[in-house]
């Protein structure tokens, strides 16, 4: 497997938010085997020059298929990518070759894993580590500890993740792997960040992001921001996780990335808020706005809408967050989002009552009531 696959990790693009936003729903996949050992030779040996053919014919099929599951995975085609991992790895156990078995079960862990099959992740990659070790295969010994780090964090055995993650970093680093070590890097300071070691994640995080800025990464770079950011927001240090979405927000710009611009700014957002900068935080919403509606997603804008909606209301500014509140309503009855719905009922009757309507705030609460009976 070569070194164009992205197995460098990032954090979750969410950070506490106001106001709350749905959870991500992963829908269950289907899980592709590879072949029994049992496979057979692909042609007959009726003499060593024909075997000899035969092998090289299958070895040569087997790196194209590598390849084509290569660029499959990279356009984000998995089940396709795992199909032609599975064919590749059946040719080269029917040539005996270990260097190709290795990096065809690497590919194949790493495919599970972003299938988020993360036992069939580790049970791949450890088959293919011992390949790799067997061979000297050491460039895919980086990549294979590096998934099998990840696998385990998700997986929630901090302590493996963070052994595999160092000899990565230190296999990288023997090698003059520095994508490798920029990989491990920042997959410890995930690894860190899991265990609520914010400090530790940070300085393993900002090695990463030097080395991203030396090799001219920028969508890693990106990733790596974000990461930074979301671990400073969680130790409290809301300065630097804007500083550092900021950063992350003039390179989805320079990237021409809308779809990243959005999520940047909902986070920033989140994070002047915390430290009540809520015209700044109004604005970002705004922006998000904008961006969301470019982009025709219906829930960034109605959670975009709320945000506002809720800065406005901490400045005291009840009617502006009311008119808010009120394009929030409408888009999640239009969706038919009776917990988007009901959520805001509270919010407009609140407000309401704040500047005196008191009969707009009996009515909002009346329509609460309803939806909370049926």
């Amino acid at each position: 497997m070569d070194n164009n696959f992205i197995y460098l990790d990032q954090d979750s693009d969410r950070v506490p938010s106001v106001p709350l936003e749905q959870s991500e729903d992963f829908s269950s996949l289907h899980e592709t085997l590879i072949p029994t050992s049992d496979s057979q030779p692909l042609a007959s040996k009726s003499t060593e020059g024909e075997f000899l053919q035969t092998i090289e014919a299958s070895q040569n099929m087997a790196n194209r298929l590598l390849g084509l599951g290569s660029e499959n995975y990279q356009a984000g085609r998995y089940e396709a990518a795992l199909d032609l991992f599975r064919q590749a790895y059946s040719l080269y156990q029917a040539a005996q070759d270990d260097l190709g078995q290795g990096r065809s079960l690497s590919s194949i862990g790493l495919t599970f894993y972003s299938l988020k099959h993360y036992s069939k992740a580790i049970e791949y990659s450890q088959s293919a580590l011992v390949f790799a070790h067997h061979t000297c295969d050491r460039p895919s010994a980086v990549i294979i500890l590096s998934t099998l780090g990840n696998a385990y964090r998700h997986l929630k055995e901090p302590d493996r993740a963070i052994e595999y993650q160092l000899q990565s970093l230190a296999l990288a680093k023997d090698v003059g792997d520095r994508s490798g070590e920029m990989a491990a890097l920042n997959n410890l300071g995930l690894a860190y960040k899991a265990v609520s070691q914010y400090e530790q994640a940070i300085s393993y995080e900002q090695q990463s992001l030097l080395i991203a800025r030396e090799l001219g990464a920028q969508q890693v770079e990106e990733q790596i921001l974000k990461n930074l950011g979301n671990a400073s927001y969680a130790l409290g240090d809301y300065a630097s996780a804007i500083d550092y979405y900021q950063q992350r927000l003039a390179l989805a710009r320079l990237l021409q990335d809308s779809r990243m611009e959005a999520q940047i700014l909902r986070n920033l957002g989140n994070a002047y808020y915390a430290v009540e900068d809520y015209t700044r935080s109004i604005e970002c919403g705004e922006q998000r706005l904008k961006a969301t509606r470019k982009l025709d997603d219906w829930r960034g804008e109605e959670q975009s809408l709320g945000s506002i909606g809720v800065a406005y209301d901490a400045l005291g500014d009840y009617p502006s967050a009311i008119t808010y509140y009120e394009q929030r309503l409408e888009i999640a009855r239009m969706r038919n989002d009776v917990r988007v719905e009901e959520q805001v009922l509270g919010n407009l009757k609140v407000a309401c009552f704040a500047i005196g309507d008191y009969i707009k705030a009996a009515d909002y609460t009346s329509q609460r009531q309803n939806l909370s009976r049926k």
